[in-house]
C-alpha cells in the first residue's frame, strides 16, 4: 500500500461525517483506503481501541462489520471512479450504499494486533457492484464478506428517507 498516497476518504468526501470511514467526524474511526501498489485491490490498515473489545481479548464483531462496510463501499466508489477515468471526488461525485452486506468470521479476531483490509470488485452490473472483503490479523484470515454496493444520488436517497 502505498501510504503517501491520499486515503480515498480524504479525497472522495474530505467533509465525510460517516463513524467509520468519514475525514470529518471528530471522533470517529477515521478509516483510510487507499488502491495498492499494483492498483488491483483497495487497503486500509486499523488497530482497534480498547473500547472495541467483544469478548477479552477479542475485537468486537460489530466493529469489524463497520470496518468491512466503510473499507468495502470505498472500494466500489473507487472502482467507479477508475471505470470513468477521473480522481476520487471530481464532479459529478460519486457515492454508494450498501444493498447487501454477508460476513463470514472464520475465527476470533485479536486485540492489540493491526487489522489489514483487503478489499476487490468481482464484478458489477448498472449501479450495483460485488465486492469480497478479507480481514487479516497478521498472516490470519479472521472474516470475509460478499457485499453488493449500489451507486446512488444522495439527494434523491435523502428525500426518499424523509431527509429533505
Amino acid at each position: 500500500m502505498n501510504e503517501l498516497s491520499p486515503a480515498l476518504q480524504d479525497q472522495g468526501h474530505p467533509d465525510g461525517v460517516c463513524y467509520g470511514c468519514g475525514s470529518a467526524h471528530p471522533s470517529g474511526l477515521h478509516l483510510k483506503s487507499r488502491w495498492d501498489e499494483e492498483g488491483r485491490h483497495v487497503i486500509a490498515t486499523h488497530t482497534p481501541a480498547e473500547e472495541f473489545t467483544g469478548w477479552p481479548g477479542l475485537v468486537y464483531g460489530g466493529l469489524l462489520a463497520m470496518l468491512i462496510d466503510c473499507h468495502s463501499n470505498w472500494t466500489a466508489m473507487a472502482w467507479h471512479y477508475r471505470a470513468e477515468q477521473r480522481e476520487p471526488g471530481s464532479d459529478p461525485v460519486i457515492n454508494c450504499v450498501t444493498g447487501r452486506l454477508d460476513i463470514r468470521y472464520l475465527k476470533p479476531t485479536p486485540m492489540g494486533v493491526p487489522l489489514r483490509l483487503k478489499a476487490w470488485v468481482e464484478g458489477d452490473v448498472g449501479r450495483k457492484t460485488r465486492v469480497i472483503c478479507e480481514v487479516w490479523a497478521g498472516d490470519v484470515l479472521t472474516a470475509t464478506a460478499d457485499s453488493v454496493f449500489v451507486r446512488v444520488d444522495t439527494d434523491q436517497l435523502a428525500k426518499a428517507a424523509g431527509g429533505g
